[in-house]
């Protein structure tokens, strides 16, 4: 069903409006989330109700059964034994939340989509990406509560492994959005064959970036980030002892804290060069519109270096640590943009009536 025909101009600015909104809320959901993790609240709530969890407890009775449920998982039990009630509270609000912005998240997104349709305002050539994106938002909600799950038995935190799962679809729910709304607009490139080429070492420098977040998200599941706070050097050395240290071997990468702060290290430091290197084929490129991208690509990544660094040295304080999570959401935006700039639009974009 469609409704009354539109002009093809408001309707793009409005799809594209909603899009750009809703990857802004995402990109604050990471920063709940990572502020949730670095709080120690993320396993404050040990059930998941998606429709009836909305709401908080609302009487005495219903917070000390939220709390009593709490009391039986190992962060408790080894952790915070003897915790208040009062104490308690913080940190359930906290991933109380992280979970309502999700929701959020949600109905701004699949609300809308179902007014666009509605008015005909919806591509045909859109769909596969919109219902993609609504897919992977699903999705999500499950990937949050299968990390969660990992750490409400055994453990007193969430499996690294799955949390890098879970910040890495946020991520690239947020690249989506980003990559949509700017197709919607027709985000108009030269259609050169030099243009095309510096758009796939965009590409490339992007899952760079993406492998070089992953690194990072383990070690946030690990709090490697804790140990060797000292910069350029770890532990006095160039080359740290103790990278294979864990038996079987192939497991370092992922769960040996000095292995995995090494090759976060040497991820940075590849990113900035990267970064770099592709600012200076776009600047030989003399497309003035991607080099002014570009500057502001390289930016981000410098800016995100000096942050992590500063993290690093300070012990992961929970707010420069928080900075550094956005920092990444900043790098993704503007490398995003960067690639959109030099990609080819198709006129089977336009909204249909």
């Amino acid at each position: 069903m469609t409704g009354r025909a539109l002009d093809q101009s408001s309707p793009r600015k409005w799809v594209a409006l909603w899009l750009f909104s809703v990857a802004g809320l995402v990109a604050l959901m990471v920063v709940v989330g990572g502020l949730t993790r670095l709080t120690d609240s993320g396993l404050s709530i040990t059930s998941w109700k998606p429709i009836h969890g909305a709401l908080p407890p609302l009487s005495l009775a219903e917070w000390e059964d939220e709390f009593e449920a709490y009391r039986q998982i190992p962060e408790y039990q080894k952790i915070n034994k003897g915790m208040s009630l009062e104490e308690f509270k913080t940190i359930f609000w906290w991933e109380w939340g992280h979970r309502n912005l999700g929701r959020l998240i949600g109905l701004a997104y699949a609300l809308p989509l179902l007014v666009f349709w509605w008015r005909g305002q919806i591509a045909s050539a859109w769909w596969p990406w919109l219902l993609g994106l609504l897919f992977l938002g699903g999705l999500q909600g499950f990937v949050g509560w299968w990390m969660v799950a990992s750490g409400l038995t055994e453990r007193t935190d969430v499996s690294q492994y799955r949390l890098v799962t879970h910040l890495t679809l946020a991520l690239v729910i947020f690249c989506g959005l980003l990559w949509m709304a700017y197709r919607v607009l027709g985000f108009e490139a030269a259609q050169s064959m030099r243009a095309l080429a510096q758009r796939n070492w965009v590409f490339g420098f992007l899952a760079l970036v993406f492998v070089q977040i992953m690194l990072g998200g383990l070690v946030a599941g690990t709090d490697a980030g804790m140990t060797y706070n000292t910069w350029p050097l770890m532990d006095g050395k160039v080359i740290p002892d103790g990278l294979w240290a864990q038996a079987p071997w192939w497991l370092n990468p992922f769960e040996n804290i000095t292995q995995i702060q090494f090759n976060h290290r040497l991820g940075g430091y590849a990113v900035a060069i990267a970064a770099v290197l592709l600012w200076w084929r776009i600047r030989k490129a003399r497309d003035q519109r991607a080099s002014r991208l570009a500057d502001i690509m390289l930016a981000t990544v410098g800016a995100q270096v000096l942050i992590g660094i500063a993290t690093l040295i300070a012990v992961m304080p929970v707010w420069l640590a928080a900075m550094h999570q956005f920092g990444a959401v900043l790098v993704l935006a503007a490398t995003v943009t960067l690639a959109a700039a030099l990609a080819p639009v198709h006129s089977t974009q336009k909204p249909i009536s």
